[in-house]
């Protein structure tokens, strides 16, 4: 595998997760799947934007609470609110419908239910409450919960079955676990420098839990399952920090 390619699907990780430039591919574009071992990177360009805005803000002097509301508010803005909008889907879906099918046609649904509000809600809100009241509020902090949310998100993309025969979360599966290697060495030596093991045992077992019950209501994961996995890991995250 050249270096060239390798490149190429970091960059394709970028553009998928986030809205940041990253200019363009030249040729064929390396397929969805073969850029995971990237995703997890992509958490040291959000996690430093988050990192940047809240030291920012603390240097103006504007108060813990709005520097950290502030903060989530430019990592949502980086992602586009990619993750935030498959936490919606995933909760107006898995608990909108009576069975398999009518879940899955909720989730498609661009239109946003009570659960979904009411998801994104509290998601933002905890996330705001846990940052502010964090002492972990370094650019080691914020990395290591971008990178391991991230790394969950890859890792049950990976391991849960596809609940759709299309879809991102179709087009993003499977694949060799040495892909999981760059995040979870990026995910430890992080921990190491902050002691974040709590938070990365947290952040395991919520992906764990989304992914429980995703395969027992709709069979599998979806590309708003993996956007679920990665909001709610990453609030489990700040708050054991």
């Amino acid at each position: 595998m050249s270096l060239a390619r390798r490149r190429d699907e970091a960059r394709l990780a970028v553009m998928l997760l986030t809205r940041l430039p990253v200019g363009t591919i030249r040729g064929d574009a390396p397929d969805l799947s073969a850029s995971r071992w990237a995703w997890p990177l992509v958490g040291l360009l959000t996690g430093s934007i988050g990192w940047a805005v809240m030291a920012m803000a603390l240097a103006a002097d504007l108060g813990a609470s709005l520097a950290a509301l502030l903060a989530v508010a430019a990592m949502i803005i980086a992602t586009g609110a990619m993750h935030h909008d498959g936490l919606a889907d995933s909760a107006d879906g898995l608990w909108g419908g009576h069975d398999t099918a009518r879940r899955l046609e909720i989730m498609r649904d661009s239109r946003i239910g009570s659960y979904g509000v009411l998801a994104l809600i509290f998601a933002v809100g905890l996330e705001w409450q846990a940052i502010m009241a964090s002492s972990a509020v370094t650019w080691t902090g914020f990395a290591l919960i971008a990178v391991a949310s991230r790394l969950a998100m890859m890792i049950v993309s990976d391991l849960v079955p596809n609940a759709r025969s299309d879809g991102l979360g179709h087009s993003a599966h499977g694949g060799g676990r040495h892909a999981w290697l760059p995040g979870g060495v990026a995910a430890l030596l992080l921990c190491m420098a902050c002691g974040g093991w709590l938070a990365l045992l947290v952040i395991a077992a919520i992906g764990a839990g989304v992914a429980t019950v995703a395969r027992r209501k709709i069979g599998g994961q979806t590309g708003d399952i993996l956007g679920a996995v990665q909001v709610l890991s990453a609030i489990g995250g700040w708050i054991a920090l």
